[in-house]
């Protein structure tokens, strides 16, 4: 089963011979590797390339354990070079080469040579790329399926879609799975033995109790606000746990640059600010966080609202919670309250706002939805997205309401 990955193809399409190291970062088995070596190395040979030109190294392949030393691994590639010809290097899993920068950095001295690696667990996480590359690295971020990616390969219709893919998420290997106990059992065991296991290794942690406590309350808690202050009073209250806020921050950031969970920032629209804390926490993978609960708490609403935050980073917008300080007069008296936008979407000049609602009842719960919509009060597009079966309309006041399944498969939902 092939899965088009357009837009990541076109990612490294754009950046081939640019002259940088192309780092493919990204979830494990979010489906890096193949994203190479076959999409990118199929075009590679459409485009006329010769496979000659090509050189290939799967570093966790037992037939290229003695490249796992730079220096060999340096000699292996330079052997198959030369002055006349423009040669491609794809590495993948280059953390298990020791002193891999040493040779990328090398090698990408040389003008012919182009040059991609994908990396993984715990030696090479997202921090990584800034400081191992000296401003060498050019980061393509792969998110697992998308809505729409899952729907092109998916045999049945967008309901039934929808129901899997809130459900099991987006690791492609997830979708050729055959009933729901094999994808159960295959993202539990892949957080525990997986992801887990590499935030342990790389950070040399003695409490893995404490990291996996945490993961149950933000996975519990998506869509909601939260900071290290309020994560050690249910740790005080629930856990009996004297767990301190240096080691709450400590342990988020590992699964941030794990990419597990991404982090949304508040940001004031009308005083044009960042508020500290609290934050919202996301994510990467819906399923993921499913099987962290035991797929217990399969709340709709919350895992749309999750969606719809990984679509928008998915289309390469950076995703922000909008807060809108206002004063509401009631019985002769002034009010402060704040009104919440789920998500402010800001790619260069772009700028959109967006509110997620499951279901859109009534008249009342429509103008709840869209108040904070109407407190903006600049030129941007505001759009509810519901799940509700709608046809896309726009109100007298201009805010459009789109359904879920036409904001997800339709890449210029954004603009209908």
């Amino acid at each position: 089963m092939e899965i088009k990955r357009d837009k990541y193809l076109n990612d490294l399409i754009k950046r081939k011979d640019n002259g940088l190291i192309k780092v493919i970062t990204g979830l494990r088995r979010s489906g890096k590797s193949y994203l190479l070596f076959e999409l990118f190395y199929n075009h590679l040979l459409q485009q006329g390339i010769n496979k000659e030109n090509i050189i290939t190294v799967s570093l966790d392949d037992d037939r290229y354990e003695d490249l796992l030393d730079y220096k060999e691994l340096g000699k292996y590639i330079r052997e198959r070079i030369n002055e006349e010809n423009q040669f491609y290097v794809f590495l993948d899993e280059v953390q298990l080469c020791n002193n891999f920068e040493k040779v990328l950095n090398g090698l990408n001295r040389q003008k012919n040579l182009d040059i991609y690696v994908t990396g993984s667990n715990s030696k090479f996480l997202s921090k990584d790329i800034i400081t191992e590359f000296r401003g060498r690295g050019d980061d393509v971020h792969l998110l697992p399926l998308s809505f729409s990616e899952y729907m092109s390969v998916y045999d049945g219709d967008v309901y039934n879609g929808w129901a899997e893919y809130s459900t099991y998420g987006g690791l492609p290997l997830v979708i050729s799975l055959n009933d729901d106990e094999q994808k159960m059992k295959y993202l539990s065991s892949l957080f525990e033995e997986t992801y887990i296991k590499d935030i342990i290794d790389r950070y040399g942690l003695r409490k893995s109790q404490e990291l996996e406590d945490i993961l149950n309350i933000l996975a519990s808690a998506i869509g909601s606000l939260t900071n290290p202050s309020r994560i050690q009073k249910t740790f005080a209250s629930k856990l009996n746990s004297d767990i301190s806020i240096p080691t709450i921050i400590e342990y988020i950031d590992h699964m941030k640059e794990s990419y597990l969970i991404s982090q949304a920032q508040r940001y004031d629209v009308k005083g044009r600010k960042y508020i500290d804390s609290p934050y919202k926490y996301y994510f990467e993978d819906i399923g993921l966080r499913n099987a962290r609960l035991n797929f217990r708490q399969v709340e709709e609403t919350h895992i749309m609202e999750n969606v719809i935050y990984n679509e928008l980073r998915y289309r390469g917008f950076s995703v922000d919670v909008g807060i809108i300080p206002v004063s509401i007069t009631s019985n002769g008296k002034q009010n402060k309250t704040t009104y919440e936008i789920d998500f402010v979407a800001n790619k260069g000049n772009k700028r959109y706002y967006l509110q997620s609602a499951l279901a859109l009842n009534d008249e009342e719960k429509d103008r709840q939805e869209k108040r904070p919509l109407r407190a903006v009060g600049d030129s941007f597009k505001k759009i509810v997205v519901t799940k509700d079966i709608i046809k896309p309309k726009i109100d007298e006041d201009g805010l459009s309401t789109i359904s879920l399944f036409d904001f997800l498969l339709n890449e210029n939902s954004l603009d209908i």
